[in-house]
């Protein structure tokens, strides 16, 4: 056995169905419901936010019955990156693996961000008010004006707790995932009491028009700011895939991987639409612009509701934890199984010998991370991770419809219905999201695939398994 087999047999397999779904669960509800629904709301969809996350949720479902056909394929770690390397070739996985550190790494960095709006505005609460320069971006980032100076220094809090995360899965895979199951409870109990309670007093003028007129500018409301709101909250359903990164520590990945991927998305489509009608309905969309608009919507139900302000916070202070932890994670593996390859420098593989996990490619994952979190908006990391995610979605519906032509007799597990209705669907609905995002997001997507092609073409061919065979 070669030592790349002996790298692969040396992760545990502890995760079973429970595990997995819970782990789909805590990636997927997150900054989606906490954060970026009253952005969105604000800048592009108003009430129709909701609307948007059908259609995102939509798209997803093609996409993960693409991605379950994948797992039980092939389940190794690396998500996109190891389907698109068994069907499409070397030079679509390096652009895939590429494309999915937009996705991971700095979606670890946007929620970061989130989490940290959640702790300032907890601590104000108590009377604690820390410095503005050291909890907000040096820079802001709207739609129109692009990236401006603010005149802070970094986001402190979001740099430590991505410090803390990074530790906490260097440590072992088994504590990250229990770490993650106490907090999915705490997460859809405060979801729920949101829901139930808030819709209570909801004001219909507040969804009155429930898709408000266009601006005159693409995106800006009407239907262009739904498609556009679709594709800015896509990033909240990214965590489903990272199910899949996790499948070499399935215990039996064929059947959990699938179970844990569409289960979690079924149960967090429901609740993502729920909320966006209680809290804009609770609140004009208008003022959804800020960091933390659950606790604003709470603010607006009155004293009734002022008990549930703290256990919202606390809550999205938990949530987004976990969130941080299942995209480093994911991440992580995707760096590892791109260095098991020859891709990127065999250190990117190293495995702890005590703790069995990853330990190199975690701690660069977490350092890059903390650097994100530390000097951009919220926004402008939100549009990029969408964008890579909605990349890699297509290539995965693509590489599914490319394997049944090319190797229809190989043994599948699980077999995405419809095929090609529902790879192509998920090609179309996604890349549909990804025409809506604004020409600067295509832009930096552009430049950060063309510094990818040109590091696979200085190092990773030349390195590759495939180039050495």
């Amino acid at each position: 056995m070669g030592d790349v087999e002996k790298a692969e047999h040396q992760m545990h397999r502890v995760l079973g169905p429970w595990h997995l779904t819970l782990l789909g669960i805590g990636g997927v509800i997150g900054a989606g419901i906490f954060v970026l629904t009253g952005q969105a709301a604000a800048n592009y969809a108003g009430p129709a936010i909701a609307l948007s996350f059908l259609f995102s949720g939509l798209a997803c479902a093609f996409a993960g019955l693409c991605y379950s056909e994948f797992a039980s394929m092939i389940p190794a770690a690396g998500s996109a990156y190891t389907y698109s390397y068994a069907t499409l070739g070397e030079v679509f996985a390096w652009i895939i693996g590429w494309d999915l550190i937009l996705e991971y790494l700095f979606g670890a960095s946007t929620v970061a961000v989130g989490w940290s709006g959640y702790v300032v505005s907890f601590l104000k609460d108590f009377g604690v008010t820390l410095p503005s320069v050291l909890v907000n971006a040096p820079f802001s980032y709207t739609p129109q004006a692009g990236l401006q100076l603010t005149g802070a220094w970094f986001n402190l809090p979001a740099v430590l707790i991505v410090g803390v995360v990074t530790g906490l899965l260097v440590i072992g895979i088994r504590e990250s995932a229990n770490f993650n199951n106490g907090i999915v409870i705490v997460k859809v109990t405060v979801i729920l009491l949101f829901i139930f309670l808030g819709m209570r007093y909801i004001k219909l003028e507040n969804l009155t028009p429930f898709i408000p007129p266009n601006t005159g500018v693409f995106g800006e409301y009407g239907w262009s700011g739904m498609m556009r709101g679709a594709a800015v909250v896509f990033f909240a359903y990214i965590g489903f895939d990272a199910v899949s990164t996790a499948a070499q520590e399935a215990r039996r990945p064929q059947r959990d991987v699938p179970i844990g991927i569409l289960v979690s998305l079924a149960v967090c489509a429901v609740l993502y639409v729920a909320v966006a009608v209680v809290l804009t309905g609770l609140v004009p969309y208008k003022q959804l612009n800020v960091p933390h608009p659950m606790a604003v919507g709470i603010d607006a139900a009155g004293p009734a509701l002022a008990w549930l302000r703290p256990l919202v916070k606390m809550g999205a202070i938990a949530v987004l934890s976990s969130v941080i932890l299942v995209l480093m994670l994911g991440q992580s593996r995707i760096f590892y199984s791109m260095s098991r390859d020859g891709l990127l420098p065999a250190k990117f593989g190293a495995i702890h010998p005590r703790f069995k996990t990853p330990w190199l490619a975690t701690t660069i994952t977490g350092v890059v991370s903390l650097l994100m979190a530390a000097i951009f908006p919220i926004g402008f990391l939100g549009e990029l991770v969408s964008i890579g995610a909605l990349l890699a979605f297509v290539m995965v519906c693509a590489g599914v419809w490319v394997m049944r032509r090319t190797k229809p007799d190989a043994p599948r597990p699980f077999r995405t219905p419809w095929v090609p209705f529902v790879p192509l669907m998920g090609m179309l609905l996604s890349g549909a999201q990804m025409v809506a995002l604004p020409f600067d997001t295509w832009l930096r997507l552009i430049l950060w695939m063309a510094l990818g092609l040109v590091i696979y073409f200085l190092y990773g061919h030349r390195h590759s398994t495939l180039h050495k065979a």
